[in-house]
């Protein structure tokens, strides 16, 4: 052994050595272009594995060792120059940060790891499973779905427990001291509490939130008791084969800890959604799914991913748990595994489906949340330095977190040729016929190697556009974990936001201002190229390269123009059989999409729709092989030829467990429709596609910027008021609970023994009275008032008795706010609000006192009046700013849950 790695590094000196040899540009380019043949006629006749992968890869490595080699000895400026040799060298290091990723990559996924089916083993021989369902504050529809997908993967009756892991109703949440938030963590632990029960599920909470993700994985172990553990998130539901497919691999290897399948989305990110790509490209996620997990399976380094993944207690129980010391908790317990002898197996087939961050906010909230997680790994438990790792695990290891170094780069790229062109800052010298020599061919033949290898799974281009619209944004998130790397803390992705109109980003700023310059760059290049003395063929250079950034930037505008997308369930391929029935007409259907909301039927026989299949309809549809309840349905968008769009009625426990069996029964269709999308896109293609990207997404972002802009409301002026008289404090009294209905549906529906004991949490007691009222009822004497509706103890007065006319405007529940800041525009915004509620309904309230005189008190909202009073009280209020900062302004959600009148938004605040 020790005299074939001999060999192998002589004959790599050897090539080296070649390789380095200094060339004029013209032999450059025949030695790069006889290169570049070569891969031309690898790729074209011969498969992609094997020696002709091999050869492909070495053609196009020898074309990047000659760039690298001239770029470190050729064009760095002078260091008599020593600003622009400083700048020079950063560009050339980043250039080299690239150069590194490229081979590290080369060398992981040289042969991706393609494995077999697991084994299937006998019923009797099958493992224990738990299955674990973290949750925070998802919504009942998500996890129902989720909780009776789980619920229903094929596998011995007995031998699998679902258990809902909730965060969002800890006793520590329920027990918080603003009364409206612990109202909504008790609520919300008892209606999943009651959910589970009707689902067969265990429901599972802990005293505090503690160590996020880890801790609460964590309080799960500490009840469950089975052989293995599949981890799923709250919005990635399972298909029905899951465990068929994953299980047997742990009887393979007693040493295997973990055993990962690829996440897959059934919504568009905001890339694809912008774009409206989605249909028709990869995913960003696939490329590290179909590859990369692929290639790290072939050195035992693929790794936990947070979820759908199956992991062995023992290998959990060996390293106490699941990690925590940093955010992304599912890569570090993989390490610490790995570390201590365990191996790892990754399953490239699709067995759950999720939902991704939606608006471009969110997304980058995730990414920065990867970042910081992958770089506290590295800088607190370094792959090179940890023990019991190999090298290659070392290095699979070290790939995967020195790739969140990206934006530092990708940035250093962008906004680099803006310094010569603008300051004449000589960052690197060179002349055209060197340019087109070495850059264009090094350019050409790393996307050469970066289509062989992912051009299945990412479009050219697409990874430079994904890199520059994150790194606007993580360059700071790296800064704040190099500098602090036990700063960054938890936080939950929102996912499943409707988008109800077109706009732009609330992140989308940068970009226009990187546009621009770069619009300013190429600009001044072409002047200075064309007409000013002097300028040498540098310029030209540098000007095509900030040409090549403007078409990137131009791509990134429309990313952050955000699309209309009203959908807040997405819908699912699927191909089910069924029976539908409509006004008494039975007939074969099938079920061609599937949502939470509702599906698409296609008539078997193309025989025309029944005449009762009109407005207003309403049938049932039943799976012909499937053991689940019918779903009842009305027509939705209406009929299309064979097609009818139809939306669901039903709801609760028995619909969640029907849609699950329809959605993820049969896993087949998923699969067919990710394969439609597996097309290899080549690089004469996917490079004109995005250069009509680059040219007409500006101007859509452009066109969003107006009407936004058009559209912002103008802002009130200030108002100045007398001084007006305060009501006292009411008697607080408690509002019922809007979801107790829902719950007892549930618990009624289907008992179950299998809920875990409910925790009651202590009452909360009201707030004293706001600073502002106290003073101000201390100068001025008390109005009448009618009672406000607060929540307090059971033992408060009787709820005030109201009825409501319309229902109020939607917005007001959304948007209101339970504490706040008492200022001016706070105060601005409320009265709006409850004027947009007055302009929506009419709002009436029959009191106590109205009750025992035999009269209701109708009333009107005068949003003039009110504001010259409340800006009166929050004069008060800042007088007093140096005993306190913030004060309970009044419950607007319970205003607009319930009619009010005047007196009463006086007595809330």
């Amino acid at each position: 052994m020790g005299l074939l790695w001999a060999t192998w590094a002589l004959c790599a000196a050897l090539a080296l050595g070649f390789l380095v040899q200094p060339v004029s540009p013209t032999a450059q380019l025949a030695l790069c272009g006889a290169a570049g043949g070569g891969m031309v006629v690898l790729w074209l006749l011969f498969p992609r594995r094997g020696l002709a992968r091999m050869l492909f890869l070495a053609l196009g490595t020898t074309v990047v060792i000659r760039y690298v080699y001239w770029r470190l000895t050729g064009t760095l400026p002078a260091l008599d120059d020593p600003v622009s040799f400083g700048l020079g060298v950063v560009l050339a290091l980043a250039e080299l940060y690239c150069v590194l990723i490229l081979t590290v990559s080369l060398i992981i996924n040289v042969e991706p790891l393609a494995r077999g089916a697991a084994p299937t083993l006998p019923e009797a021989e099958l493992p224990t499973v738990d299955i674990f369902i973290p949750s925070y504050n998802e919504s009942v529809e998500i996890l129902g779905v989720t909780l009776a997908a789980a619920r229903n993967l094929d596998y011995p009756a007995g031998r699998a427990c679902v258990w809902l892991l909730d965060d969002g109703g800890t006793d520590q949440k329920c027990a918080d001291a603003d009364p409206a938030r612990a109202e909504t963590a008790r609520s919300r632990r008892a209606e999943l509490q009651a959910l589970c029960a009707a689902l067969g599920a265990r429901y599972l909470t802990r005293a505090r939130n503690e160590h996020a993700k880890a801790g609460n994985l964590n309080n799960g172990l500490t009840q469950a008791r089975a052989d293995l553990i599949l981890v799923l998130d709250a919005d990635h539901a399972p298909f029905r084969p899951f465990l068929r497919e994953t299980v047997g691999l742990f009887a393979q290897d007693p040493k295997l800890f973990l055993v990962q399948t690829p996440h897959v989305f059934i919504n568009p990110d905001p890339l694809e959604r912008n774009l409206r790509t989605f249909t028709k490209m990869p995913s960003e996620n696939e490329m590290f799914y179909g590859v990369t997990q692929a290639g790290l399976d072939k050195w035992n380094g693929s790794f936990f991913c947070g979820s759908a993944a199956l992991l062995r207690r023992a290998a959990l129980d060996a390293v106490g748990g699941f990690s925590g010391i940093t955010i992304t908790e599912d890569c570090e317990t993989a390490f610490e595994l790995h570390a201590r002898g365990w191996t790892s197996a990754y399953v490239d087939r699709p067995l759950i489906a999720g939902l991704q961050p939606e608006t471009f906010a969110d997304f980058i909230g995730q990414r920065a949340r990867w970042c910081q997680g992958m770089f506290q790994i590295m800088l607190l438990k370094n792959p090179l330095l940890k023990r019991g790792l190999k090298p290659i695990q070392r290095l699979c290891y070290l790939s995967s977190m020195t790739f969140w170094f990206f934006p530092l780069p990708r940035l250093i790229f962008m906004l680099a040729p803006l310094l010569h062109i603008f300051f004449d800052v000589k960052i690197f010298v060179s002349s055209i016929d060197e340019a087109l020599a070495f850059t264009a061919t090094y350019v050409a033949a790393n996307m050469m190697m970066q289509n062989y290898l992912y051009g299945r799974v990412r479009w050219p281009w697409i990874s430079e556009l994904y890199e520059y619209v994150q790194g606007v944004y993580l360059a700071r998130s790296i800064v704040s974990v190099m500098l602090s790397p036990r700063k960054p803390s938890f936080n939950v992705t929102n996912k499943g936001a409707g988008l109800d109109h077109d706009h732009l980003s609330s992140l989308a700023w940068p970009f226009f201002a990187i546009f621009g310059a770069l619009v300013a760059g190429c600009a001044t290049a072409a002047w200075r190229y064309l007409f000013e003395p002097g300028v040498t063929s540098l310029m030209l250079v540098v000007g095509l390269w900030c040409l090549f950034n403007l078409v990137i930037a131009g791509a990134a505008l429309g990313v952050v123009a955000e699309r209309r997308q009203p959908e807040r369930s997405h819908s699912l391929p699927v191909t089910r059989r069924a029976v539908a029935s409509v006004g008494g007409a039975v007939f074969e259907v099938m079920v061609e999409r599937a949502s939470a909301e509702g599906c698409r039927l296609h008539r078997c026989d193309g025989s025309a729709w029944p005449v009762s299949a009109g407005a207003g309809s309403v049938g049932r549809i039943v799976l012909a092989e499937a053991a689940c309840g019918p779903l009842t349905f009305r027509q939705g968008s209406g009929l299309s030829g064979e097609t009818w769009d139809v939306t669901f009625t039903d709801s609760g426990p028995a619909m969640f467990r029907s849609l699950a069996e329809l959605m993820y029964g049969d896993v087949s269709a998923l699969r067919a429709f990710l394969s439609g999308r597996h097309r290899h896109e080549n690089l004469l293609s996917g490079s004109l596609r995005f250069l009509v990207w680059g040219v007409t997404e500006p101007v859509r972002a452009i066109t969003y910027a107006v009407r936004d802009r058009r559209s912002v409301p103008p802002v009130a002026q200030p108002l100045t008021a007398p001084a007006v008289a305060v009501p006292a404090r009411p008697t607080p009294t408690e509002i019922p609970s809007a979801s107790a209905g829902s719950i007892r549906a549930y618990a009624a529906e289907e008992p179950s023994t299998l809920i875990a004991s409910p925790v009651v949490a202590p009452a909360i007691a009201p707030d004293a009275a706001p600073l502002a009222a106290r003073a101000a009822a201390a100068m001025l004497p008390p109005l009448a008032t009618v009672p406000v509706p607060l929540i307090v103890p059971a033992s408060a007065e009787t709820p005030i008795q109201a009825r409501r006319a319309a229902p109020p405007a939607q917005a007001l529940e959304a948007r209101a706010s339970v504490s706040m800041p008492l200022t001016d525009a706070a105060w601005r915004r409320a009265v709006a609000e409850l004027a947009a509620a007055e302009a929506s309904a009419a709002l009436t309230v029959a009191t106590p006192a109205a009750a025992s005189i035999g009269a209701a008190a109708e009333t009107r909202l005068d949003p003039a009046a009110w504001l010259a009073e409340i800006f009166a009280l929050a004069g008060v209020e800042r007088a007093e700013a140096n005993r306190a900062d913030l004060v309970r302004g009044p419950d607007f959600r319970a205003l607009g849950r319930e009619p009010v009148a005047p007196a009463t938004i006086r007595s809330a605040a």
